[in-house]
This record gives structure tokens, C-alpha cells and sequence, in this order.
């Protein structure tokens, strides 16, 4: 089978939503229809890209190379052809851009920059990814990275736009100093007599999502310091050992603070690139994916704690 680009949007649409169904959903196949497609892509690469489990599929060693290979394609695809966004009279054209507290964020504007110079970037902070939404079809703004969570998929009305940039596991920071900080992963049930830092509510699933974790691991958190500010006055309070914090796979510790991979994978974010329809053009909302997909394994390339989570989890053995 010759390869084409809407096999390699396949392949990246399942590895973002973590599931061949939700994948079907996003790109308007059915299910079946996408689970051949994808049995056709594996067997011209001559061996699985993804693992198949009850609660989605994952990929494999060799699918994350694939894949990080198909978005760079996909990317450079979309820019062929592409001139500086411009509006009258060559004046520079505004984009508006609402984020939640999303990693991908610097890099991705800072590759706008070089890929559409003609546009006017204005960024707002905008924590609850529901009034994200809020805005997005007032009109208010004109794209946004929103966060939604596997089974609690972003809402809105057909005037908005969304794509999954990527779906994550939810890792833990601790103290340098804390009992397990020999263990390679860490049990959630092994925490419960430990306090927890947690950001307010969301608006789209979180922190409920945390509390049915815990419930499912046996526990109720004994203390909750409810925390919505600087990183590192975060990262601080848990090296002097106050509590613990749930935190993207991504997150940077410093030398007090471990970042550990939780056992199981009981908790996983997505990251949505969502747009106006009729207020963001479609080269205009590739080249957001495409620069957000970018920071994002610029991200992981400086998160070892994250490979070699992924080398154990994503490795397969070849034949």
C-alpha cells in the first residue's frame, strides 16, 4: 500500500485520542472502517504501531518513532504553497489565542512567529477549559488549547472546531526526600496518607477525575491544599515536604522534587487546539497543530523521566 497523508492523519488522530473509536469520531469514519484502515497502514510498515488494551490502544516503540515522523510530515505539507497572513493593505491580521495551563504553549507561539509572521499574536491566560469554550463561541477569541479528559470529551456547538494535540499520562511530583522516592512508579493507593496539592475546578472533568482515581484505588485524600499559581512556589512547598501534586508527564522538577510515573496510569489529560470555524482559516488552524504537535516533543525531549516511562511502556518485542 502506497502511503498517502490521510493514512499518516490516521495514525496520528488515534495515537492523540488514545482510541480508535474516538479517532473514528474526530475524523467522521466509523469504527470498523477505522480499525481496518489502521490493520492496512500496520501491515505496510510490517509491524504493530500501537497496543491494543481494554481502555484504548497505545503505541508502540516503534509507532512513537512513525508517528513523530507523520506530524512532521503532515506540517510540512500544510505550509507548502503558504504566504504571511495579511489583511488589507499588508497590515498584519490579529489572532487571538485563550490557553489553559498547557506546556505547549511557549513553543508553539514562538514557531508562529516564523510560520506566519503576518500574524498579530495576542495570548490570555484562561484557566477552566468550560470558559474557554465560553469564549470561543462568543466569539471572543479565536482559537484556544483547551484540556479535556478520555470519556469527558471537550463540548461545544458546531460554530467551534477542535483537535486533539495529544493525550498524556498524569504523573506525580514528591519530594526528594519522600519514602518511595526509590520506586520507579508509584502506586496511587501507596499515597493515601499523603497531602495533596490540587488545581480548583476546570470545568471539564477536573478534579473530579482525581477524586474517582482515588476512590477507585481505595482511598479519600487525608488533606487538600487547593493551589492555582507559580510553578515554582509549587515545587517548593512540596520539597519542604507539605504535599504531593499530580502534574503533566512533561513538568520540569527541580533537584528538591521528583517527578514519577503512577502505576497503572490511572489518570490521563488531552490537549484540544480549538477554533472558530468561521473565524480561523484551515491553513491557518494546521499550522496551530502543527506548531503546538512540535513544542510538545520538544517537550519530551527534555523530560527523561517521561522516555523512559514511554520505553517501558510503549516498548514491544520485534520479530
Amino acid at each position: 500500500m502506497d502511503l498517502e497523508l490521510r493514512h499518516l492523519r490516521v495514525l496520528c488522530a488515534i495515537a492523540d485520542a488514545g482510541s480508535v473509536g474516538r479517532a473514528a469520531a474526530d475524523l467522521g469514519y466509523s469504527q470498523p472502517a477505522m480499525s481496518t484502515q489502521l490493520r492496512r497502514i500496520e501491515r505496510s510498515f510490517g509491524e504493530p504501531l500501537f497496543v491494543r488494551r481494554t481502555s484504548g490502544v497505545e503505541l508502540t516503540r516503534y509507532g512513537v518513532e512513525v508517528v513523530a515522523q507523520a506530524r512532521d510530515v503532515l506540517a510540512r505539507a500544510a505550509a507548502i504553497g503558504r504566504r504571511p497572513a495579511r489583511g488589507a493593505a499588508g497590515a498584519r491580521r490579529p489572532l487571538r489565542l485563550a490557553a489553559t495551563n498547557s506546556p505547549v504553549l511557549s513553543g508553539m507561539v514562538m514557531r508562529l512567529r516564523t510560520l506566519l509572521p503576518g500574524l498579530d499574536v495576542t495570548v490570555s491566560s484562561v484557566y477552566a477549559s468550560s470558559e474557554i469554550v465560553e469564549l470561543l463561541e462568543q466569539g471572543a477569541v479565536d482559537a484556544a488549547i483547551a484540556a479535556d479528559y478520555p470519556g469527558r470529551e471537550l463540548r461545544h456547538s458546531s460554530a467551534v472546531a477542535h483537535r486533539g494535540i495529544v493525550t498524556e499520562p498524569s504523573f506525580v511530583a514528591l519530594p526528594a526526600h519522600h519514602r518511595l522516592r526509590h520506586c520507579p512508579e508509584i502506586a496511587l493507593a501507596d499515597l493515601a496518607g499523603d497531602a495533596w496539592f490540587l488545581t480548583p475546578d476546570d470545568g471539564a472533568g477536573w478534579p473530579g477525575v482525581f477524586y474517582a482515581a482515588c476512590g477507585s484505588a481505595g482511598f479519600t485524600p487525608v488533606a487538600v491544599h487547593e493551589f492555582l499559581g507559580d510553578r515554582l512556589q509549587l515545587q517548593d512547598m512540596i520539597a519542604e515536604g507539605i504535599g504531593v501534586s499530580v502534574v503533566q508527564a512533561t513538568h520540569r522538577p527541580t533537584s528538591d522534587v521528583l517527578v514519577k510515573p503512577l502505576a497503572g496510569t490511572p489518570l490521563w489529560c488531552r490537549y484540544v487546539l480549538a477554533w472558530r470555524r468561521e473565524g480561523l482559516a484551515g491553513e491557518v488552524a494546521d499550522t496551530l497543530f502543527g506548531s503546538a504537535a512540535a513544542a510538545y516533543r520538544e517537550l519530551i525531549a527534555h523530560a527523561p523521566h517521561f522516555r523512559a516511562w514511554a520505553s517501558r511502556t510503549w516498548s514491544v518485542t520485534r520479530v
